[in-house]
């Protein structure tokens, strides 16, 4: 099988590149052919001998138009647009640029965004996929002790994030006297200060490799979705804790609807309704090493079982065989 994804070419520290490059690495591995492209110049060439095409909302929508048509005046491929990040719902202006007409369907981030696509009219087929943790990257690291308290990526960003990071991450730590590192960008000399006062020190952001040995070497680590995207996209969560909970780090999380079920609230991770709910469960994890095991152990298990590349690949797979009218164990084989 020859897959061909077009996407913006993602850097090495970019989160939101890491579900991908490890669905292109499973395929790889799985003796399947794969080019990523970040651009069509000659899509006779490029698609010749192609079976299935991927096109991620990062690419701009004529070129999206252009492969469409393409496979309309050639076919024998199947052709799948994928809403990385539920744009359908967080830029539903832009995403109505798109004409999907000729694709085949779209796969959503999330059961909200594959229904948006249908009820827009925007496709007639969708299916949800979630994103995952790439595995091959994404591991605990044996024989690494715990130095600091607390580690967060992310970036400051606007005032509605400033709120939520001081209910979630600042007061909480400060209270604690909590010592760790926060590491992203669009910090200003006034929110490094903020942060110092809270025992925090803002670092560079990470390369996806190193974020492995960053999370071992901290006792645990925050989740705080944006509180606009969780009222949009609700059981999406970001790729964010399936990679830390990949890594074997305790995860807390501020509120987000789990309304899919991806994973076991208060067995697979701490969930925190304010800074005082916060603050305990930091408590709780630092003190106390036998709840912080089984936090880990639980997220891994839950990672290992249900969200992993691997286990997405045989969902496109399966969404593959339905394409072609085959038994899907066909397609896997």
């Amino acid at each position: 099988m020859r897959a061909v994804i077009f996407t913006r070419s993602p850097g090495s520290g970019d989160r939101g590149g890491t579900f991908m490059r490890g669905v292109v690495a499973e395929l790889v591995e799985r003796g399947f052919e794969v080019k990523v492209l970040t651009e069509g110049l000659s899509l006779d060439i490029e698609l010749e001998g192609t079976d299935l095409v991927l096109v991620a909302e990062r690419i701009e929508p004529e070129l999206a138009r252009r492969i469409g048509r393409h496979r309309a005046r050639h076919g024998g491929y199947r052709l799948l647009f994928h809403d990385t990040r539920g744009r359908a719902l967080t830029a539903p202006e832009a995403m109505a640029r798109y004409d999907l007409g000729d694709y085949d369907g779209v796969l959503a981030p999330g059961e909200v965004v594959r229904r948006a696509y249908l009820e827009r009219g925007w496709a007639g087929r969708a299916w949800t996929w979630h994103e995952a943790a790439d595995t091959r990257v994404f591991r605990p690291i044996e024989g690494v002790e715990p130095e600091a308290d607390l580690v967060w990526l992310g970036d400051w960003g606007d005032r509605e994030r400033r709120a939520e990071l001081d209910e979630f991450l600042l007061r909480p730590a400060r209270r604690l006297r909590l010592h760790g590192s926060v590491h992203g960008d669009r910090f200003s000399r006034r929110a490094r200060l903020r942060l110092r006062l809270s025992g925090l020190r803002n670092r560079e952001p990470v390369p996806a490799s190193d974020l492995p040995a960053l999370y071992a070497r901290h006792r645990l680590t925050v989740h705080i979705p944006r509180r606009r995207f969780v009222d949009a996209l609700p059981g999406i969560p970001t790729i964010r804790p399936f990679e830390a909970m990949a890594c074997g780090i305790p995860l807390i999380s501020s509120p987000w609807d789990d309304c899919e079920g991806l994973f076991r609230v208060e067995r697979d991770y701490l969930l925190a309704r304010d800074a005082a709910e916060t603050r305990e469960a930091m408590q709780a994890i630092v003190e106390y090493p036998e709840l912080a095991a089984k936090l880990r152990e639980s997220g891994l298990e839950t990672i290992r079982a249900r969200h992993t590349c691997a286990h997405r690949v045989d969902e496109l797979l399966a969404i593959d065989a339905e394409l072609r009218g085959l038994p899907a164990v066909e397609a896997l084989g």
